[in-house]
């Protein structure tokens, strides 16, 4: 039975959409164990008049929640009771446990994962990769998303490494197409970090290094992960996702703005629902924490119950892939440590 925590607390539609979204994949993967932590007496009553098998559900008790507004060293050592940092001591401690989802604070998060969890041998620092769908129906990794706001070249190769084989073994894109965020496509583009990091990328063989990228061309179906800077990176990201939004928004101000216009809409009803769809990144699950010796997925502050469950799945997948021991066996052969 593969066994995966869940940190009930800290979303904005916790603990309902968590609770909601375990029991999803219950019924999905049937060698799946969820451990709930957070306020035992409000995880029961999310759990009451339920339809689910209780021999695989497990609650820990943790009264305390890490706000979001709180800074994420201070919340890891100070509040030792709270639903993510008993998920993330039970995930250190217990050698059955596999991996954890949250959807609370991203800052607590990573700080709780780089000191208590540790890194995969010879990773310098883990990595953000959350997932966009593209134009031709496929999907994108973007990494570093938020983790690393400042990195060297050798981290941007681990970034391409470890992305690559994400993409490839737990979504099944052969020799996916790896191209790094610059201000334009030539190699001689961006600073002095980048133009070694593009020198870095064109020896490495593992990967399959296809040149710069500009923002422009994020969904354009051409890439399937995207190398960055955490902070480009997740400009990157939440410009995408903003942008989606908002268009969405116009759309339908636009389309009731007169009436021939809305019995147009209503031919095509189907169409703007699937195109809604398409861009909703509730779809397309979190944020996974590449580089950790245990599997780590954020999900959306946001998330509601799909989104959960589809973070789950990306934890599920991780571990039925062996990601973490691939990501090693290829690391450790540019022997290049940082602290």
């Amino acid at each position: 039975m593969l066994k995966i925590l869940i940190d009930c607390f800290g979303g904005d539609h916790s603990p309902d959409a968590n609770v909601c979204g375990a029991l999803m994949e219950l019924e999905q993967f049937s060698d799946l164990h969820m451990i709930l932590t957070g306020d035992e007496a409000t995880l029961k009553n999310c759990l009451a008049g339920q339809d689910y098998d209780a021999s695989r559900i497990s609650i820990v008790h943790a009264p305390e929640v890490i706000g979001c507004d709180e800074k994420p060293i201070d919340a890891v050592r100070l509040k030792r009771e709270s639903s993510m940092m008993k998920a993330v001591r039970m995930l250190r401690d217990e050698d059955d446990i596999a991996a954890m989802v949250s959807t609370g604070s991203t800052g607590a998060l990573v700080a709780a994962a780089l000191t208590r969890i540790g890194r995969v041998r010879g990773v310098i620092r883990p990595a953000f990769c959350p997932i966009l769908p593209t134009m031709d129906g496929g999907k994108v990794g973007i990494c570093d998303s938020g983790a690393n706001v400042e990195v060297t070249p050798e981290m941007l190769r681990q970034f391409a490494i470890m992305s690559s084989l994400y993409m490839q073994h737990v979504y099944g894109v052969k020799s996916p197409r790896i191209a790094m965020l610059n201000v334009g496509k030539e190699a001689e583009k961006g600073d002095d970090i980048h133009q070694q990091a593009y020198k870095l990328l064109c020896e490495t063989p593992e990967i399959n290094f296809v040149g710069n990228m500009e923002s422009r061309d994020l969904l354009s179906g051409r890439y399937d992960v995207v190398v960055a800077d955490g902070f480009s990176g997740n400009v990157l990201v939440k410009t995408t996702e903003g942008t989606a939004l908002e268009l969405l928004k116009k759309l339908k101000k636009d389309i009731y703005s007169r009436t021939i216009y809305k019995l147009g809409a209503l031919l095509m009803k189907k169409m703007f629902a699937d195109e809604k769809e398409f861009m909703n990144y509730q779809n397309y699950g979190g944020s996974v924490l590449l580089g950790t010796s245990k599997t780590v997925v954020k999900g959306h502050g946001s998330s509601k119950a799909v989104s959960v469950a589809k973070c789950i799945e990306q934890a599920y997948l991780m571990e039925q892939s062996a990601l973490a021991a691939k990501t090693e066996e290829i690391i450790i052969k540019y022997e290049h440590y940082e602290d």
